[in-house]
């Protein structure tokens, strides 16, 4: 299973609201998340940046699956509002990916 990561950056008056949403995830959203293959999924913050990382059989796949899920759609509507653009972020790239350079398992 591959592992991936990458960034994104919420808003300075958002970190609060962000934290506390992630307290209470939706339990049908976790689900959905485990269903698309996804496991080992972690938040690191920083100031406003945020790491993602996580793993899954085709990452791709599984966020098209996502990208059509209705609870995944309000989820994603319900937190846009606390993000701001990632400043290294390519035009049509959907995440700020990050290249893995190291692993110790």
């Amino acid at each position: 299973m591959s592992r991936y990561a990458f960034k994104l950056r919420i808003r300075a008056d958002a970190i609060e609201e962000y934290e506390r949403e992630h307290r209470r995830v939706w339990p049908e959203l976790l689900a959905k998340l485990k269903q698309v293959g996804i496991s080992d999924y972690s938040i690191f913050r920083r100031g406003q940046e945020l790491v993602l990382t996580l793993r899954v059989e085709d990452f791709e796949k599984a966020w098209d699956e996502l990208d059509r899920d209705p609870v995944n759609q309000r989820w994603q509507q319900f937190m846009s509002r606390l993000f701001e653009p990632v400043p290294d972020q390519a035009p049509g790239e959907r995440f700020a990916m990050m290249k893995e350079v190291f692993y110790l398992e």
